[in-house]
């Protein structure tokens, strides 16, 4: 961004300001999205594909056919992604970049596997129009799309199953946006909408993510709200008037009417409004990393940089500081939410242990207070451990008690209830872990005398030294 941000070095033809020119999509390109960790970028477009690209070692040389154009910077195809039967309007890296979503004309949403690409983990089929927008809540265990059938799905990221619709402030909308580009605040407790309507007018609806109730908007643009961008970052001001610091978060919205504004949580008005720089429609909205650069792109073609300083919007909040506060938000499910991928539960009781971070089985042991000092709860065990008990019914036939394998899960639970202090890379390690990861145990079998009378099967007797394979 130097060029940019820099009028001199604008004006330094030896500054290059194109860096890499990219010619792999065969049509329109409709989204643009760096990965997390800067590793790829993920383009998508009207030939239905998503191409992920990655820096090469190549320094770039001349554009073939480019008249001249030179490129500073080289790129090369790491996967191209085919599944989608229609243009891909919109693309979205989960928090970790441990997944991608792609949002299509085709009315699906397709969520891909980043470790095995082109493995996809799920195919979200509930729209019934275009899907415009998609995006991650920040914690990882939501995901939202906005559709042009006037409809906004949260979908949970657990089962990919949907969580809620909301339908009713899209009621009175118009097909005339080519995006719906929604997103959430970087403290995960709101969610904004592209294009909604209020009283005959555009908005920009505000879904609190507590019961997803939908009762505030942003108002202002004449026109449909293309694109809603937050500043990844929380915000801090000093109020000297109350003593106390203020924490907020900021938004840029922008829309059919070719204006930009950008809003502080912590003021009724925008804080500036930006008109007649676009041509046409705004397209799309980016924060540079330390919130103090966004960048604009039109339908004209054309991108426009907004510069700010902390005097206008605030001190930055530290990451550390930021990742506590969602801890303290959501608990530590911060941790595994965004660096792993969770495993498949199928056991109700694990579930409980997973998502409560405490067992409410009816089969644990309530724990109580003992001189003062918490007993630790236990489980009550269902069977042996080391194990497998192998008998013989009076039909010849062999009964195998199954050896009891205790899961992960409670051995975690112990250590959150004893009160041992965990990060969240090993909560996320303990809780998130698959099973079939595990180093095969050894059992042992021990076989006992006597003859079981049940499950005798009628009109059979058998001496007890046969066996039916």
């Amino acid at each position: 961004l130097a060029p940019i941000l820099n009028p001199k070095l604008q004006k330094d033809s030896s500054v290059p300001k194109m860096l890499c020119q990219m010619d792999n999509h065969l049509a329109c390109v409709n989204s643009v999205r760096w990965s997390g960790s800067g590793k790829y970028l993920a383009s998508a477009g009207d030939d239905q594909r998503v191409i992920l690209w990655t820096k090469s070692a190549y320094g770039g040389g001349a554009v073939f056919g480019g008249g001249g154009k030179v490129n500073h910077e080289s790129y090369r195809v790491a996967y191209t992604l085919r599944i989608h039967d229609g243009d891909v309007l919109d693309i979205a890296w989960s928090p970790g970049d441990v997944w991608l979503a792609t949002a299509s004309v085709d009315n699906t949403v397709v969520v891909w596997d980043v470790e095995k690409l082109p493995s996809t983990v799920a195919i979200l089929k509930g729209h019934t129009g275009h899907v415009k927008g998609v995006t991650w809540d920040p914690v990882g265990k939501y995901l939202a799309t906005q559709s042009a059938d006037k409809t906004l799905r949260v979908w949970r990221t657990s089962d990919w199953g949907e969580e809620a619709m909301v339908s009713e402030p899209f009621e009175e909308c118009g097909g005339t946006t080519h995006v719906l580009r929604l997103d959430w605040s970087p403290d995960g407790q709101y969610l904004v909408s592209a294009h909604a309507m209020n009283g005959g007018g555009p908005t920009a609806q505000i879904l609190e993510r507590d019961g997803w109730k939908f009762e505030k908007d942003f108002v202002g643009h004449r026109k449909a709200v293309t694109c809603v961008r937050f500043n990844d970052n929380i915000f801090e001001k000093h109020l000297e008037e109350v003593g106390k610091k203020a924490q907020y978060v900021c938004l840029a919205i922008g829309s059919r009417d070719r204006s930009l504004s950008v809003w502080l949580t912590s003021l009724k008005r925008p804080l500036f409004v930006i008109h007649d720089v676009f041509e046409s429609s705004i397209l799309d909205l980016a924060w540079s990393k330390d919130g103090l650069v966004l960048l604009a792109c039109s339908m004209d073609g054309s991108v426009a940089a907004v510069v700010l300083n902390e005097k206008e919007l605030g001190t930055a909040m530290p990451k550390d500081t930021k990742s506590a506060l969602l801890k303290k938000i959501y608990g530590q499910n911060i941790g595994p939410a965004q660096n792993a991928k969770p495993m498949l539960i199928e056991n109700p009781e694990l579930l409980k242990l997973a998502q409560n971070g405490t067992d409410n089985d009816s089969e644990a042991e309530a724990s109580v207070a003992v001189n003062g000092n918490r007993a630790t709860p236990s489980l009550v065990k269902r069977g042996p451990t080391d194990k497998q008990l192998e008998m013989r019914t009076s039909d010849g036939r062999r009964r195998i008690t199954p050896i009891y394998i205790v899961p992960n899960s409670e051995t975690t639970n112990q250590a959150v209830m004893n009160g041992n202090s965990m990060s969240s890379e090993s909560f996320g390690k303990y809780q998130m872990q698959s099973s079939s990861s595990e180093a095969k145990s050894k059992i042992r079998v021990e076989k006992l005398d006597g003859v079981v009378e049940p499950n005798v099967s009628p009109g059979k007797k058998s001496s007890p030294g046969s066996e039916k394979p």
